[in-house]
């Protein structure tokens, strides 16, 4: 085999650059920003203090490129943030059913959202959208095991190709205020995929299938649409605090 035959070496690198803002965020930061020019003129004191809320507006809709792992029988995490519960408990009655996700308990995995973290939301496997369930609702701490059943919440299911149903919940927390879909019901979706943002401070859980390990940790902090949270037919990870 001459050179010319052999398979080419990957020579592409990857460069930092900043996140884009997602277009939920724009008008925000263009609203502070403006306010923030306007203090100029009318009390020059305040200026400063509003220029560094306009980047904390933009950082905190900040849109990352991520990597999305290609695997069979492994889910992605549907969000940034801290996982502070994994435990097993019985189904919201909107994921119940024959319908949604049956009647069994299953394994919760919650990952806790602060204002620093990515708010954009992702769908842990590729397939179809079947529920989106909007509930109105509180807003306590979402860090709360109670904020499961009383917050204002978003319930997603999704199908892959085999049958196996996912089922996430998006709740609000203490500051947040809204909940924004990006996907509907019949929607085809890729694992990874952008499907929602939860506006300031907030929760997601994801509801494991009995034929699914989790393979994250308390304490553990996920990286949305990266990290692997779960693989099928492999038992529970355990860690270690270091």
């Amino acid at each position: 085999m001459t050179s010319l035959d052999k398979p080419p070496v990957g020579t592409s690198t990857v460069k930092w650059r900043f996140p884009d803002i997602h277009p939920e965020g724009r008008k925000y930061v263009l609203i502070v920003a403006a306010v923030a020019l306007l203090s100029l003129w009318v009390w020059d004191v305040l200026t400063w203090p509003l220029l560094f809320l306009t980047l904390g507006v933009a950082a905190f809709f900040r849109d990352p490129v991520r990597v999305t792992p290609v695997a069979e029988g492994v889910l992605v995490a549907p969000a940034d943030g801290l996982v502070t519960m994994i435990q097993r408990v019985a189904l919201p009655p909107e994921l119940a059913g024959p319908h949604a996700l049956g009647s069994a308990p299953m394994v919760r995995v919650s990952i806790f959202m602060s204002v620093f973290d990515v708010h954009v939301n992702r769908t842990p496997i590729t397939g179809t959208v079947r529920h989106v369930i909007y509930i109105s609702g509180k807003f306590m701490n979402a860090d709360l095991d109670k904020a499961s059943d009383e917050n204002e919440r978003q319930h997603l299911v999704v199908e892959d190709r085999d049958g196996v149903r996912i089922g996430f919940t998006q709740i609000a927390g203490l500051v947040a205020r809204r909940i924004v879909a990006f996907v509907k019901p019949g929607d085809m979706v890729v694992a990874g995929q952008r499907i929602g943002l939860i506006r300031f401070g907030s929760r997601v859980d994801v509801f494991l299938p009995e034929e699914y390990g989790a393979q994250v940790v308390l304490g553990q902090r996920t990286v949305a649409g990266e990290t692997i949270i779960a693989r099928r037919d492999v038992p529970n990870a355990t860690g270690v605090a270091q």
